[in-house]
């Protein structure tokens, strides 16, 4: 009787030890994906992105800061989101939509938005949900801010019904314009995209992060940090691509990428410019350039570059226009 008792415990042991090893699993793993979540996308948390930054606002994106006024719209979502417009001195119906990147404002954009401003076009600089003065609890690396993009782009079209515009973007911004060319309700006065240094999908940008700051594997980490995410902000990291939805544009593109980069990999410019479907793209590679680099490592090459790119596509510059100063 005993031995069969013992026989009969033996199991049902075995099964509580696994149970309680399969629970603190789950609950390591959940703990794991919570916190990435939080450190990656949520401004208060304080990790990789942080609204109490202090940021210093001298040349170009004090110029930028300075002379342009405040836009506000109401997001699908019902977020407040802040932008910075700056209007050509005469009349132009070229208009660029600056998108900055990850933990960045939009004023960081007026090294870009003074060559844009040059070059005749009326600029918009939106800042990103969870970013400077525009509402949202997490920031969604791009994916949600597709549709935004889409909704400033309205704005402009409802005050410029002639209005031709570029998205333009690095970074996180780069990816942004990327995702948002994909977009069906994207208005057809978007003529083309430039995009420098964006990912091809939050998932490939996190894998490699997570890699490079924790030492961890991308399963089941990642995979957990995608679902909390899900949860948390209604977005996956898979589903968050920028090669899906260059797959759907037919939209010009010019991809920009500095051949230094590690942060997104130089690698990922030939994956976004093979997947964009568009039958007008070209690419651009910066020897010696590391992340956000590009347009400073060689200012000639990417501006004559980006200039030539605009002026197949959108049409001419006010005759008066000039450079900001």
């Amino acid at each position: 009787m005993e031995k069969t008792a013992k026989k009969r415990r033996g199991p049902k042991i075995a099964l509580i030890v696994l149970a309680v090893l399969l629970a603190l699993i789950v609950g390591a793993l959940a703990f794991a994906g919570n916190y990435l979540f939080h450190f990656a996308l949520d401004p208060e948390f304080g990790g990789m992105i942080s609204k109490e930054t202090e940021w210093d606002l001298e040349g170009d994106s004090a110029w930028l800061d300075e002379n342009s006024e405040d836009r506000w719209l109401t997001s699908h979502d019902g977020l407040k989101l802040h932008g910075l417009y700056l209007a050509q001195p005469q009349a132009s119906h070229r208009y660029a939509v600056c998108c900055h990147g990850y933990g960045s404002i939009p004023q960081y954009m007026g090294r870009s938005a003074a060559h844009f401003y040059e070059l005749g076009f009326n600029i918009l600089a939106p800042a990103a949900r969870a970013h400077e003065l525009s509402e949202g609890r997490y920031a969604s690396m791009g994916w949600l801010e597709r549709r935004d993009i889409v909704a400033w782009v309205d704005s402009i079209v409802e005050q410029d019904p002639d209005a031709e515009i570029v998205l333009y973007g690095i970074s996180m911004g780069g990816a942004t314009v990327m995702m948002t060319a994909g977009e069906a309700g994207l208005p057809p006065n978007v003529k083309c995209v430039v995009e420098d240094c964006g990912y091809s999908s939050v998932w490939d940008e996190f894998a490699g992060q997570l890699d490079e700051l924790f030492h961890l594997p991308t399963f089941p980490v990642l995979d957990a940090a995608s679902l909390v995410t899900q949860v948390r902000a209604g977005f996956g990291f898979k589903e968050a691509s920028a090669v899906e939805q260059l797959k759907k544009t037919s939209l010009p593109v010019l991809f920009i990428h500095g051949e230094d980069d590690t942060f997104v990999p130089y690698s990922m410019l030939d994956v976004v410019y093979h997947a964009c479907a568009s039958p007008d793209k070209e690419k651009l590679s910066i020897p010696g350039a590391a992340h956000g680099e590009a347009s400073s490592k060689d200012p000639e090459l990417y501006w004559s570059t980006v200039e030539a790119f605009l002026n197949k596509h959108i049409g001419k510059k006010p005759l008066d226009s000039h450079a900001a100063s």
